[in-house]
């Protein structure tokens, strides 16, 4: 317990305290019923938003290891290394945690120009306009390509 300037205790910050074995920065898993919480991730350059995805204690861990985005893949069940396909791999630059240690933003260097599954440098390739989704990026690779059919 930390002592405040009021003579209270409060609990220990989950952010800053650390496992014995390993610095771990504990994140509150237990806010959401699967174990997920959400990672907004950006370039850490320009700021831009390239993809949101989910992390769980063991993607968490693992991007903590080895400074490279890994994701808890909804749709295959499974952990997930960003471009452990396509090759196109995030590498952590930075990580903020929020005040509730309920979300995650990881600032990456995008290697490979791509984030996007579909081919785009950003998830976020399409923008509302007049009531339509308007595509207003072009893609970096084709995901045929890629990742085949």
């Amino acid at each position: 317990m930390e002592k405040k300037s009021d003579g209270t205790t409060s609990p220990p910050d989950p952010v800053s305290q650390k496992n014995e074995t390993t610095t771990m920065i504990p994140l509150d898993f237990s806010k959401s019923a699967d174990g997920l919480l959400p990672a907004i991730v950006q370039d850490h350059a320009s700021g831009e938003v390239l993809m949101l995805a989910y992390i769980n204690e063991e993607s968490w861990k693992k991007t903590l290891e080895t400074g490279k985005a890994h994701y808890w893949s909804r749709s295959r069940k499974a952990l997930w290394l960003k471009g452990e396909s396509s090759g196109h791999v995030q590498m952590i630059r930075e990580i903020l945690v929020d005040c509730d240690a309920d979300t995650v933003v990881f600032k990456v260097e995008q290697l490979g120009g791509a984030a996007c599954h579909k081919g785009y440098r950003s998830c976020f390739f399409r923008r509302v306009s007049d009531g339509k989704l308007v595509v207003d990026q072009t893609p970096v690779f084709d995901p045929k390509t890629v990742y085949g059919s």
